[in-house]
């Protein structure tokens, strides 16, 4: 039977379609952690305070690719390079998702649009890494080799979608709102259509290393654009909600340390 958990095993089971999944994830996290390392040397002055969040936030994906090194260097793998059509933070920020790099290679500070841009396209994206983390967690999370490694991450993308729900609604309260809502409907529809042609793409490189039938890419493809109608018709509206989190402050201390892999 096709699920999620026979997917992702049978990519587990198999090096180099392991080696793709977790070269595709640590290329995207460090990418993250430098993205959000700028963004936190760059914060205007008015918004300062939330320079240790944002600088925790990089902290925290820095050590996902960390993590994703980890579990390549256990089993004697070596990371590669990411097929771009496969690489979907590069890809949203070519689309004009989040703020793009020249500016946040330079040294002047960013504006306050900048900072609700760059908080409403993390809204949006950690909502899907969240959901992917949590699908994994409940399939892998007692697994002897990535186990430890799911869970840690789940947890963190929690707290940055904590995170990204608190500040937004702390700047809708001064008046924000109508930006951040038209930031988020921006992002939502953007991501949900780079979302179905990196999967697309994804599938169409793990079906070659892995042989997979003509029926079997045929049945994913398909799945793959039913999400996307669903989203398209109204499920995006699930990222661009905002409600104050149980958790407050959720990126108020330091990252904590990634597990041992030895």
């Amino acid at each position: 039977m096709l699920t999620a958990r026979s997917l992702f095993q049978e990519i587990l089971d198999n090096d180099d379609s392991y080696r793709l999944f977790c070269s595709i994830a640590a290329s995207g996290e460090h990418q993250g952690g430098w993205e959000n390392g700028r963004i936190a040397a760059l914060v205007p002055e008015g918004r300062r305070a939330l320079a240790p969040r944002i600088a925790r936030h990089g902290a925290d994906e820095d050590k996902h690719g960390r993590i994703f090194d980890a579990l390549l260097h256990r089993r004697g793998l070596q990371r590669i390079d990411v097929p771009p059509e496969t690489d979907y933070t590069r890809i949203l920020e070519r689309e004009g998702i989040g703020l793009p790099h020249a500016k946040l290679r330079a040294d002047a500070p960013l504006t306050e649009r900048d900072i609700i841009a760059y908080l409403a396209h993390s809204r949006v994206t950690e909502q899907r890494a969240s959901e992917q983390m949590n699908m994994l967690t409940a399939h892998f999370g007692d697994h002897p080799e990535i186990g430890k490694a799911v869970r840690m991450i789940c947890q963190d993308e929690a707290n940055h979608l904590a995170y990204c729900h608190e500040e937004l609604l702390r700047l809708a309260a001064e008046g924000h709102g109508r930006l951040i809502q038209d930031l988020l409907r921006e992002s939502a529809l953007a991501e949900i259509a780079i979302y179905r042609d990196v999967s697309l793409a994804v599938v169409h490189r793990m079906g070659r290393l892995l042989g997979w039938p003509r029926a079997k890419s045929a049945a994913l493809t398909a799945g793959i654009h039913a999400l996307y109608a669903y989203e398209r018709l109204g499920g995006w509206r699930r990222m661009v909600t905002l409600r104050m989190p149980r958790r407050r402050d959720a990126l108020g201390g330091p990252a904590t340390a990634e597990p041992e892999f030895a």
